[in-house]
């Protein structure tokens, strides 16, 4: 005998099994994922899933929408890579623990892949990946 869920995540529950992730806490998700991922990859050299990076670049887009950036879905496509998610300075200083100073200089020397979007620093997840690990981007 199952116990029902909790009202709470059965609001979340979709009938094809499938869990919605509010705007809210996107980012967090997204953070957590990002952090296990890396250490996985760096264990035994991993790699993500093209639908699971489908699920990371859709967290990402979800959580700048609950930041009040607007609209920031982008449609699903067969060449979506892991080099679409792109995290901001302060999540990349939480992953290496260093500080968001720091994270900036690596996307200014381009030891990163990264990008300005206005004063921000954009940095390219996978490269963040291949710096953390020796390899090449």
């Amino acid at each position: 005998m199952t116990t029902p869920p909790d009202p709470g995540i059965a609001r979340l529950l979709r009938p094809d099994g499938s869990v919605m992730v509010p705007a809210s806490v996107a980012g967090e998700v997204l953070r957590a994922l990002v952090r296990d991922l890396t250490a996985r990859a760096r264990a035994d050299g991993g790699e993500v899933s093209p639908g699971a990076r489908r699920v990371l670049h859709a967290l990402h887009a979800a959580a700048v929408q609950g930041q009040g950036a607007g609209p920031a879905f982008v449609p699903e496509t067969p060449a979506l890579t892991a080099a679409s998610v792109e995290l901001t300075a302060r999540q990349v200083a939480e992953i290496l623990g260093c500080s968001a100073q720091y994270a900036r200089t690596l996307a200014r020397s381009g030891r990163v892949r990264a990008r300005r979007a206005g004063p921000a620093w954009l940095i390219d997840s996978a490269s963040l990946d291949a710096y953390r690990t020796g390899r090449s981007p």
